[in-house]
């Protein structure tokens, strides 16, 4: 592989970061008390002209964990009004983490990346509810950096002026139906598309990459 080639790949792009689009749905704002009730991760994949692209998707909706709140307004607002309807065919959450981290673990290691990164619109939010139902399941080999992120609201105002996901998608011209919104399926794809176009756009520009760093 030739020095141009290698600077082509994942590996390089985020300094041995491997890049993974999270998105949750939950019944409240607080991590700690509050249940996750969906969770979506897309991985991602560089082509051969270093332009990066959706790769993977895992989905789960999740069981409430036990003692968790859930307040009437978050479940309205996401249109989950019995998260314990059998229908939804959720799972505890350390299950749904498990499957997710064993995806992560397997295609971080084909891009030969160190470690993962969350990417995730408003980040501190889906991170902290990772992070907090990795600790209630007892999970100790999380893959993801235990606090850095990639926000998409912040690089999206950067790019084009936008920080709500619906508008942002939009100036990047991506399509975005609000009927599907604040379902964790559908906002990952998007935010991973958004974080996509954001990367592209921006080599596109002449800002990566940079052959003579190491």
């Amino acid at each position: 592989m030739t020095v141009e080639n290698e600077a082509l790949t994942l590996k390089k792009r985020f300094r041995g970061y491997f890049p993974v689009v999270i998105d949750v749905e939950t019944a409240g704002f607080n991590s700690k008390t509050d249940a996750l009730l969906e969770i979506c991760a897309v991985t991602l994949a560089m082509d051969e002209n270093g332009d990066l692209h959706p790769a993977s998707t895992i989905h789960f909706q999740v069981e409430p964990f036990e003692g968790a709140n859930l307040e009437k307004e978050a479940l309205d607002f996401i249109g989950m009004p019995d998260p314990f309807s059998p229908l939804r065919g959720a799972i505890p959450e350390s299950e749904a983490l498990k499957e997710i981290y064993k995806l992560v673990r397997k295609e971080q290691k084909q891009a030969e990346c160190s470690r993962a990164i969350i990417v995730a619109h408003n980040a501190a939010f889906d991170h902290g509810f990772v992070s907090e139902a990795s600790e209630r399941s007892k999970l100790k080999r999380v893959p993801f950096h235990p606090f850095a992120t990639f926000d998409t609201a912040t690089l999206s105002g950067l790019a084009f002026g936008q920080t709500v996901l619906a508008k942002a998608c939009k100036a990047a011209q991506i399509e975005f139906d609000n009927k599907e919104a604040h379902s964790a399926l559908y906002d990952t794809q998007k935010t991973a598309e958004l974080f996509c176009k954001i990367v592209n756009k921006w080599k596109a520009l002449g800002g990566w990459p940079l052959m003579d760093q190491d």
